[in-house]
C-alpha cells in the first residue's frame, strides 16, 4: 500500500537580532515575487524538520543560528496559493550582530525593524506575531 497524497511539509525561521529587529527575505519568485517573506521552504525528503529551517536559512540569507524553538505548526488549507502547504515554524535569537546576504530564490535579506508596517507573503503576518508573543514569554522567565 502506497502513502496516500498530503499537503507539502515546509518550514518557516522567525529569526531576531540584538535589537529586536526580525529577518525578512524579499521573494524572488511567484508567488508572492517581491513581497517580504521568512526565510524557509520546503522540507527535503530524509531530512529532520530542524534541519531543513537550518538549510533554508543558510541559503536564503548565509546566516547560521544555533537552538531553534519551536513556534507552531501552520496548516490552513489555503495558506499558499501553490497547494496545501503545512508550515512547522522556529523561532530563533541572534547573540551576536549578522550581515545577511540574499542567495538561493530570494532576491534580498534583511533586518526589518517595522514588519507590522509591511505586506508579507503568505501567512506570515500570523507566525511572526505569535513568534514575537513567544519570545516575550520565555524572556519572562
Amino acid at each position: 500500500m502506497g502513502f496516500p497524497p498530503t499537503p507539502a511539509l515546509t518550514v518557516d525561521c522567525a529569526v531576531f537580532d540584538l535589537q529586536g529587529r526580525v529577518l525578512l527575505i524579499r521573494r524572488g519568485n511567484e508567488p508572492f515575487e517581491g513581497s517580504y517573506a521568512l526565510p524557509g521552504g520546503f522540507v527535503d525528503v530524509g531530512e529532520t524538520v530542524e534541519d531543513a529551517c537550518r538549510r533554508e536559512l543558510q541559503e536564503e540569507t548565509n546566516l547560521e543560528v544555533g537552538d531553534l524553538l519551536l513556534v507552531g505548526v501552520y496548516s490552513d488549507p489555503s495558506r499558499d496559493p501553490r497547494g496545501h502547504t503545512v508550515s512547522v515554524a522556529y523561532l530563533a535569537q541572534l547573540t551576536m550582530p549578522a550581515d545577511p546576504r540574499a542567495g538561493d530564490d530570494a532576491a534580498a535579506a534583511e533586518w526589518v525593524e517595522d514588519w507590522r508596517a509591511e505586506r508579507l507573503a503568505f501567512d506570515h503576518a500570523q507566525i511572526l506575531d505569535d513568534a514575537v508573543k513567544f519570545r516575550a514569554a520565555i524572556s519572562e522567565d
